[in-house]
């Protein structure tokens, strides 16, 4: 229960603090960057990954919720040391003009992903990305679908954390599969680090990392 609790509240972090994931102060739907009548563009800093959707997409209402990828359409459902499982409820917003969802979206799941598989060795600053890597085998569904992701870090030393991940759609197909490094030496001195819980092993990382 330990490793759930954690791993949530870093990923609400993530939500209140990432630029995919603006706080209630960020930009609204008039603020988006005008491309031409029909297109706007939001820009996300939390990986190089961008949105492109047309005007309706963007309900009236949307200007009065800030606009976000993931939000409460994504949750964690199962963590334990070193491995998480968590899912996306597909919406509109999360998908291309086939309507299924995008490629972007599933490389955002491998990068959240990969961070909150680190969070669940202990480690609240979950460091920055060195490298990631996403392969798709089938769709991940449509609007209405739930995509399912499991997330293990294989190697946590005191350097590089070393991830891996497999998306499952709602036909129980492996949608894509995907891989995260992180660089996570100044992550050790995060005051709300628990490793001694959640690694105890590991509290003293692997020089050879």
């Amino acid at each position: 229960m330990a490793a759930v609790r954690f791993v949530r509240s870093v990923l609400k972090s993530f939500q209140a603090e990432s630029g995919l994931e603006p706080s209630p102060d960020g930009p609204s739907r008039q603020e988006i960057i005008l491309v031409s009548p029909a297109l706007k563009i939001i820009i996300g800093n939390y990986s190089t990954f961008f949105i492109c959707q047309t005007e309706s997409s963007f309900p009236a209402s949307s200007s009065d919720h800030h606009l976000r990828l993931f939000g409460e359409n994504l949750r964690v459902t199962a963590a334990d040391p070193g491995r998480v499982e968590f899912e996306l409820d597909i919406k509109k917003e999360h998908t291309n003009r086939l309507n299924i969802i995008h490629g972007g979206t599933i490389a955002s799941m491998v990068d959240l992903g990969g961070s909150l598989a680190v969070a669940s060795r202990g480690l609240y600053a979950t460091g920055v990305s060195t490298d990631l890597n996403v392969t798709y085998l089938n769709s991940g569904g449509q609007v209405g679908d739930v995509l399912k992701a499991v997330v293990t870090c294989d190697k946590f030393g005191k350097t590089l954390a070393y991830t891996s991940i497999s998306f499952t759609n709602s036909k129980g197909d492996i949608a894509a599969r995907g891989s995260h490094t992180k660089y996570v030496a100044l992550a050790w001195k995060h005051p709300e680090n628990i490793i001694d819980q959640l690694s105890p092993r590991t509290s003293k990382p692997d020089a050879k990392s």
